[in-house]
């Protein structure tokens, strides 16, 4: 029996199939007889799709696990791939109210195209029920530099889905899609707030240099350039803090605003998204913490630069998601300008 248990999903599936098909023919022949309104076929319409497709994922989920699939590795521009089936299925995102943001830098893979759709598409499914809002993202990862798709799905403190499983069939497909074509690694968070999916692609043909989105030649006014239309926010209790560091950014031609505590922050950001936040590390503690996580969530990206009290300081940002660039007080004019353009070469 245990050798025949592909054959058995196999058969399962296209039973289900089968019956599926036959069932909404009969329910399209109701409506055109009149004998159902259009809201009881579309009422009924629905778990019969549901049904279709839980038949269709078993079958696909065989096909790969069975080593069925036949792959031929090209190079697929995975940003058109992304958007082009986000576009496709807009209309699922507006018929569950879920709010779509998505962020899609241009690199190439090798995959193969039917299957890099295929598992976007699990991706998609797997997230959606989990939540109210959801994040679409690729880009290059930082190190090692592999292609990443990021999908995350909030739930604005609404409860998930009935559909909603972290083991669910989709979840199943993609881990067989990624161990049938190679190439892929899978991370996935499952929080009170929701779910994250991350996949790497390691066979990443093109990379991108966040640094080329801007000119960091040594011509002042070529910088000038690039930083118009850039805004920042400040947040500090200090004064003189905020003041110093409105002189370095409008060297630079950037506008900036600055508030003094987290409270007024939450308040700015309704009126007006920034670039780049800067935080006086005088704030830190739960708050400082709390006002970084709510902004990363609510924000597809947003750069922190924190003014250390170490007085000559001066780090860029690691590959962590909350980590941050640090500037020392009196590192101010020298050097928040270079930190300012490198975050945000990370996300232009």
């Amino acid at each position: 029996m245990e050798n025949r248990w592909g054959d058995l999903v196999t058969g399962m599936a296209d039973d289900m199939a089968h019956a599926v098909t036959t069932l909404q023919n009969q329910l399209d022949h109701l409506l055109a007889r009149e004998r159902l309104s259009p809201i009881e076929h579309r009422a009924l319409s629905a778990p019969v799709e549901r049904l279709k497709h839980t038949g269709l994922t078993a079958q696909r989920i065989q096909r790969f696990h069975a080593g069925r699939i036949r792959q031929s590795h090209e190079k697929v521009p995975m940003a058109d791939l992304v958007e082009a089936l986000l576009e496709e299925r807009r209309r699922d995102f507006a018929a569950l109210a879920i709010e779509l943001r998505r962020k899609c830098k241009p690199v190439e893979v090798l995959i193969d195209p039917t299957v890099a759709y295929a598992f976007v598409n699990a991706a998609l499914d797997w997230a959606m029920p989990f939540g109210q809002r959801v994040d679409v993202r690729l880009d290059i990862n930082t190190w090692p530099q592999h292609a990443r798709l990021q999908v995350r799905a909030f739930n604005e403190g609404m409860p998930p889905s009935s559909a909603a499983q972290s083991d669910s069939l989709s979840w199943m497909l993609l881990r067989e899609v990624a161990r049938a074509s190679g190439g892929i690694e899978l991370e996935r968070e499952v929080t009170q707030d929701g779910v994250s999916l991350t996949v790497f692609f390691t066979r990443t043909v093109q990379s991108i240099d966040g640094l080329s989105t801007l000119d960091m030649g040594d011509d002042p006014t070529t910088i000038f350039k690039s930083m118009q239309g850039v805004y920042v926010l400040t947040v500090s209790p200090s004064l003189r803090l905020r003041a110093e560091v409105r002189d370095a950014l409008r060297e630079l031609g950037i506008t900036s605003d600055s508030v003094v505590d987290f409270v007024q922050a939450r308040e700015a950001l309704t009126h007006r998204t920034p670039n780049l936040i800067v935080l006086d590390a005088e704030l830190r503690g739960d708050d400082f913490d709390d006002f970084q996580r709510t902004v990363l969530r609510d924000f597809l990206e947003m750069p922190f630069v924190e003014i250390s009290p170490d007085s000559r300081s001066f780090d860029m940002s690691g590959f962590d998601e909350m980590s941050m660039a640090k500037v020392g007080r009196t590192n101010i004019r020298e050097s928040l300008g270079t930190a300012v353009m490198f975050e945000l070469a990370k996300v232009m």
